[in-house]
């Protein structure tokens, strides 16, 4: 029987340059400079035999790298592409994990997790479904709560309320009204904490005492930023009624739009007062739609400036610390600009595979 030739190899000066750069360089792979020192070899006339003795590896891994680079050059000296392991789960599995969610979670659970919908399935790894909701960017812990305007005439109201900001009536005052009740009086313990990282942050003590609550009257100028507020031990329509006397006092003569919520308090069956009181004309947001009200920011605000993880140790204490920012906010007040292009009630998904 003859016995097969070996592939003679012929470098051109760059294919030589290049593979000695691999065999001399220190971060080349192994394998990388295993194949370069067998056609350097291959290229100087050796055996094959005799360059597997020398490069430590069988004569049948010589014949392979002389062959794939007689054929493809430098190219064939790197790996052939790899099929890779087949796919456990496929587009099917995906639309399966996500028609579970749209089922009620089993009796005694209150939500979805990733081990529920593995057992539900029963063919799929829990650790699949953790990747695959990452993925899809589906938090099962994550709660949300919302509130959609089903006002049929919400358009008109938004309408209305938007223009009186951005283009009110000639020499008219368009105040924002709204109160804030039930503001707690806390008393905690509260100071600087040191970390161990040397990091310093306030913070304060679990436990508390409460020390009673007042309720907070507001009227916002939209016009200038300026706060009007007043403290009452409750929210009923006479509180309501005697901080309106107090508001529209400020401008005698004066045509006033008032921006309300639609609290009964704020919108009774028979309004005498407002007939009372030719002047004043009121403005309704849309049902569910208290956030077209300007004076909600100004709450806000004050809730992070002045309340959140205070200390109080009375309503008296409460109430002193809440005017005392109303003189600080007004000294600097600036009003508030509507930049929103577009406001209409946002409909929900009805369901988790429909996103």
């Amino acid at each position: 029987m003859a016995i097969q030739e070996a592939t003679p190899i012929v470098l051109a000066a760059d294919e030589r340059a290049a593979l000695e750069a691999w065999a001399r360089a220190p971060t080349t792979e192994q394998r990388l400079v295993e194949r370069a020192r067998i056609v350097l070899a291959a290229a100087a006339g050796m055996a094959s035999r005799a360059i597997a003795r020398e490069v430590g590896c069988a004569r049948g891994v010589v014949s392979k790298w002389r062959v794939r680079f007689a054929s493809d050059r430098l190219a064939g000296l790197g790996d052939a592409p790899r099929s890779g392991k087949p796919r456990t789960y496929r587009e099917d599995t995906d639309r399966r994990i996500l028609a579970v969610l749209d089922r009620p979670p089993p009796v005694g659970f209150a939500r979805w997790t990733a081990p529920l919908i593995a057992h539900d399935l029963g063919d799929v790894s829990d650790q699949y479904v953790w990747r695959f909701l990452r993925a899809q960017r589906i938090d099962l812990a994550g709660r949300q709560s919302w509130c959609l305007s089903t006002d049929p005439e919400f358009a008109a109201k938004a309408a209305d309320i938007i223009g009186l900001y951005l283009a009110p009536p000639e020499h008219a005052i368009v105040l924002a009204v709204d109160e804030k009740p039930a503001i707690q009086a806390l008393e905690r313990a509260q100071g600087y904490l040191k970390l161990p990282n040397g990091r310093a942050l306030t913070g304060f003590a679990h436990e508390y005492k409460r020390r009673g609550t007042t309720t907070l009257f507001t009227a916002l100028d939209v016009a200038t930023g300026q706060i009007k507020a007043k403290h009452t031990k409750r929210r009923r329509r006479a509180e309501f009624l005697d901080f309106m006397n107090d508001v529209i006092a400020d401008y005698p003569d004066r045509e006033i739009h008032v921006v309300l919520d639609n609290l009964k308090t704020h919108k009774p069956k028979r309004d005498r007062w407002l007939t009372r009181h030719k002047n004043v004309h009121l403005h309704f947001t849309p049902t569910h739609a208290s956030w077209l009200n300007q004076v909600e920011i100004w709450f806000s605000i004050l809730a992070r400036s002045a309340l959140d993880g205070a200390s109080f140790t009375s309503v008296r204490q409460l109430r002193a610390a809440i005017d005392a920012f109303i003189a600080a906010y007004n000294a600097t007040a600036i009003p508030f600009q509507w930049r929103k292009a577009k406001v209409h009630p946002k409909a929900l998904a009805s369901r988790i595979s429909n996103l």
